[in-house]
């Protein structure tokens, strides 16, 4: 097609323009976090900074009047002090736990996205896949770990395979409803071009799906996150989660702490990579 024939392109909207079932997001939509109120002042920051000091000093300050010890629960200076000088000895361990993390969240991903662009376009298979898939969901990934580490040792593959099990799901979910939520208008003005499925699905569904993959993709690698360090804990001598345990079992509670707070800033470096990611493609959207 040529001239008037082409098809017109719908990878955007005008902010505030209604785009039927698109837009039917709500909360989960990244962009809306990206183009909603945010950190724009120094008062702002400040402020932030001001409560945490307050909630950090209070619990420091506390601790330490009543004298709680450091077996029970360690003050946050204990802590910090552990993080920077156990972080030499920790580090290793994370590098194994990013291993397994960005392997098994990759398959994942890549399976989820084409399971979920399958079962949009061909409605058959979604009843044959939903029932596994929903077993997926409901059954927790940390159960399989003994049986995958009985059949493939206690290395890597039991790891990744678990993580790719939690995250798949996840992105195929939130996925598969990005790619049903679009304009019915927008898909019947297409046709009326002489639009081909595969041309409707790349020019029209999948960008209008892009920040509910984008939210797929960070709960899945959420969901791969505390999948790879409950595996470690469940078996094998590497990973953060293998500190946890070991950790606990020698009341070394000032490094327990400071692995568990390696891992709140991994997943809080995970929420911040997929927010700038949709504010970057996807806060047209908004």
């Amino acid at each position: 097609m040529s001239g008037g024939d082409a098809i017109p392109e719908f990878s955007k909207t005008k902010a505030g323009a209604k785009a039927g079932d698109g837009h039917d997001v709500s909360l989960t939509n990244l962009s809306a976090f990206a183009s909603g109120p945010g950190i724009k002042s120094g008062k702002e920051v400040a402020a932030i900074l001001a409560v945490a000091v307050i909630i950090i000093g209070g619990i420091e300050l506390a601790l330490r009047l009543f004298h709680v010890p450091l077996y029970i629960m360690p003050p946050p200076s204990s802590i910090a002090y552990a993080l920077f000088d156990e972080f030499p000895l920790i580090a290793p361990h994370l590098g194994y736990t990013l291993v397994e993390l960005i392997s098994g969240f990759t398959i994942g991903a890549v399976i989820g996205l084409v399971m979920a662009a399958v079962i949009t376009q061909f409605p058959f298979a979604e009843k044959i896949v939903a029932p596994y898939i929903l077993l997926l969901v409901t059954t927790p990934m940390l159960a399989l770990v003994p049986l995958l580490i009985l059949r493939f040792g206690f290395g890597y593959t039991p790891r990744i395979i678990a993580v790719a099990l939690a995250a798949g799901p996840m992105v195929m979910i939130n996925a598969a409803t990005g790619f049903r939520r679009v304009d019915s208008a927008k898909i019947a003005l297409a046709r009326s071009y002489g639009a081909s499925t595969l041309q409707i699905f790349w020019k029209i569904r999948a960008p209008m799906a892009l920040p509910m993959i984008l939210v797929g993709l960070m709960i899945g690698a959420i969901f791969g996150l505390l999948t790879a360090v409950g595996a470690e804990m469940v078996g094998g001598g590497f990973g953060l989660g293998n500190r946890l345990t070991t950790y606990s079992s020698m009341i070394q509670m000032p490094q327990f702490f400071a692995v568990v707070l390696i891992l709140s800033t991994l997943g809080i470096l995970i929420y911040v990579l997929f927010f700038l990611i949709g504010k970057k493609w996807a806060s047209w959207e908004a």
